[in-house]
């Protein structure tokens, strides 16, 4: 079986047919995803008095019930089992209904503590509820706990059940053997007689009890990141290496079926924004908690797997920093070439101190991951909430008043002045309303309480801090309270202050009323002044120092604003800068553009260039992405570069996607998206879809199979990989 890559040179073959025949059904006959929808949910119906009942109360039975209902179903070969297989839990809700209705949504943009299943197991986990209930016996806390033994009991009765179909299904191979024998069952039935209950002892049980707690996590309708893989099965492969319990051809086999049972929701057709979007993302290499390099044979393991299955839904981050291994850098540049988008890279060593000098603790800034995207924060110990707006909007509507006639700036320091005045008065609108969520909030004697929030203990269990404090994700339980402020449309910014800065004050073209005459009138019967404005400036994303003076000046402002309001709650607001594709759905309220564009344009995404206007290649795309100070978008500012497959053959390409990495470090980069793709590749498969089942491309902090997307997204994916 062939499975597309816009590289000339096929993917290579590690992995046994078996393994291969499984993800081919999986992405291309989307066998898992067409099985979860044939069960949507549980119905709550039949319980009496339901509707009277508190959300908690609520919530303890529909664990119960999913764990008793969800189906258990077994695929012959399979290395692992466990599934989130009720269909409601893919559009980002608990997957039980009452009276046709969904009850209640559920959690996503966090990555929870996976080492407490590796660690504890889900007996230690119980006996730390049990205990904290003991303490908070009779007090309002009491309910939720209580809850947190729900959640632990559904997880193991649901457990059991695959227990209990496996089991069946040795037996009748050996009593009757109407069934085909399968050793893959019969090891995976031992494993689960010891995990998720118990630590595991083997890298196999413990990819087995990542895999199913992950798997419960979202059958309860929650999307978490999964965070350091390598980190969290490394010691296992180690011991099984050097024990000769299995060696690294059994180990990227089992692995391999990890990834495969990840595109469960895989449904295939238009699925808007693309069907690889649930926030399963993984963190591979970077330094431990003592500065200690983590990358290990999990590490290549994965990389060989991404390369050959092209499985978008797992986008994987790679941390790399000054003293990254040639070796690593090399295979991370042979995976990045076949495209699809899967891999990105974080500059570590700004990251860490960028958090170290926001206040983390060094042990806990190297602790990083992501929220299950790209944006940063410390895993398993973290309320995560970005809110994203559009910063050209606050200057076309805000700043310059929709163009209205009358509307005058004497110079462009006055007007760049007037718009970070407009762009603080939107952060601090922003941060202030997250006071709401406490019902009593008193600063001065560091008193805070939550107002009850919509219940999600599943999540909670897997989070540090809310067992002990005896409260929810959502009520103040985890360690870290983040609510991170996203400026989108920047490079359209950027730009527009650019050209006015040009067009009216620096070459004095035209008044500053006349400009705004003629962008309020969409550029209309001013064509040549349009294509001078669009062609004669360099703008943002080609190392020019006076354009990318500007993007610097809003980013670091726009930081400074966000840190206004902290430290007068739990919550702190970190800045960051995305899109997330947003730009489609502001295109339609954007007005014309002073530089060059008309009104209802698709622009620019994340901190990446507008389209068309990166004319200097990627070096100095970096350059003026990295003209601010990134450390002080603590939560995050993705750069999207788009490269072609010709860029990338043979050695030169591989040598040249190492220097972009190694120049992303050196330059202070924060986080970087490169795919490899061919806007003649993508518009054949928008003609032919049936050709291109397996064609993954970044989108944003996600993959998707680019046939799976609408047509509108479609369009602006090959936007912004034409030049």
């Amino acid at each position: 079986m062939k499975f597309y890559t816009v590289y000339k040179d096929p993917r290579p073959v590690r992995l046994s047919e078996s393994t291969r025949q499984f993800a081919y059904e999986s992405l291309e006959l989307h066998a898992y995803g067409l099985e979860a929808m044939k069960t949507p949910a549980v119905t709550m119906d039949h319980i009496e008095g339901f509707a009277e009942m508190t959300p908690l109360e609520k919530e303890r039975l529909i664990l119960r019930e999913i764990a008793e209902k969800a189906p258990v179903p077994l695929r012959y070969g399979e290395r692992l089992c466990g599934g989130a297989r009720l269909g409601l839990a893919i559009h980002h809700v608990i997957p039980a209904t009452f009276e046709g209705n969904v009850v209640f949504p559920s959690v996503s943009h966090l990555t929870i503590d996976f080492s407490m299943i590796l660690n504890e197991g889900l007996s230690g986990i119980r006996r730390r509820v049990e205990a904290s209930l003991k303490s908070y016996k009779g007090t309002e806390k009491e309910a939720f706990l209580l809850n947190c033994i729900a959640a632990i009991d559904a997880y193991e009765h649901w457990h059991g059940r695959y227990v209990d179909a496996l089991e069946h299904y040795v037996q009748a191979v050996e009593t009757d053997g109407v069934l085909p024998a399968c050793p893959a069952f019969e090891t995976t039935l031992k494993n689960l007689r010891r995990v998720p209950l118990e630590p595991p002892t083997t890298f196999h049980e413990a990819v087995q009890a990542l895999w199913m707690t992950f798997a419960f996590v979202r059958l309860m309708g929650n999307w978490p990141g999964i965070g350091r893989l390598d980190v969290l099965l490394g010691k296992y492969l180690e011991k099984d290496l050097a024990d000769g319990t299995l060696n690294l051809d059994e180990a990227r086999e089992i692995l391999a079926h990890f990834f495969i049972k990840g595109c469960e929701w895989v449904r295939g057709g238009d699925q808007g924004s693309g069907d690889a979007q649930h926030y399963q993302n993984i963190v591979l290499a970077g330094v431990d908690e003592e500065g200690n390099e983590v990358t290990n044979a999990v590490t290549y393991l994965v990389l060989d797997i991404l390369e050959e299955l092209p499985i978008g839904d797992f986008p994987t981050t790679i941390r790399i920093n000054r003293k990254t291994h040639e070796k690593l850098l090399r295979r991370i540049a042979e995976v990045m070439r076949h495209g699809g988008g899967v891999l990105a890279v974080y500059n570590e060593d700004l990251i860490l101190e960028s958090l170290t000098g926001y206040g983390y603790e060094v042990t806990e800034a190297r602790k990083f991951a992501n929220d299950g995207c790209w944006e940063v924060q410390i895993p398993g110990k973290t309320n995560f909430v970005y809110c994203p707006f559009d910063g050209l909007a606050i200057l076309q509507k805000t700043t310059l008043q929709s163009y209205r006639e009358g509307i005058e700036f004497g110079n462009f320091d006055d007007l760049l002045a007037a718009y970070l005045s407009d762009l603080r008065n939107q952060v601090l609108a922003i941060t202030q309303s997250r006071f709401g969520a406490f019902r009593v909030m008193d600063t001065e004697n560091g008193v805070f309480e939550w107002h009850p929030t919509t219940p999600c203990t599943v999540v909670s269990i897997f989070e540090q801090g809310c067992i002990e404090k005896g409260l929810s994700y959502g009520e103040g339980g985890p360690v870290y309270h983040i609510f991170s402020p996203h400026i989108g449309g920047l490079a359209d910014t950027v730009n527009s202050l650019y050209a006015i800065k040009k067009l009216v004050f620096d070459d004095k073209r035209l008044s500053f009323s006349e400009f705004m005459t003629i962008l309020r009138n969409n550029w209309e019967g001013c064509e040549p002044l349009r294509q001078f404005a669009l062609n004669k400036y360099v703008y943002y994303g080609n190392d020019n120092p006076e354009c990318d003076a500007i993007a610097a000046e809003i980013l670091n402002s726009f930081s400074d604003f966000c840190a206004e309001n902290n430290g007068l709650s739990p919550y702190k607001f970190p800045s960051g800068v995305s899109t997330f594709g947003r730009q489609l759905e502001w295109a339609p309220h954007r007005l014309a553009a002073p530089h060059g564009r008309k009104q209802g344009e698709v622009l620019a995404a994340n901190a990446s260039p507008t389209p068309g206007t990166d004319r200097e290649g990627v070096t100095a795309m970096i350059r003026s992405y990295c003209a601010a100070d990134l450390r002080k978008q603590v939560t995050g500012a993705a750069l999207d570069c788009k490269l072609l497959p010709s860029s990338v053959t043979g050695e030169d390409g591989i040598n040249a996607l190492v220097a972009i990495m190694r120049g992303f470090v050196s330059e202070g980069g924060f986080f970087l998206q490169p795919d490899v793709a061919d806007a003649q590749i993508l518009r054949d498969a928008q003609k032919h879809p049936e050709n291109y089942q397996t064609l993954s491309v970044r989108v944003s902090g996600w993959n998707a199979r680019f046939v799976t997307l609408c047509r509108e997204w479609q369009d602006m994916v090959i936007g912004q990989n034409e030049k």
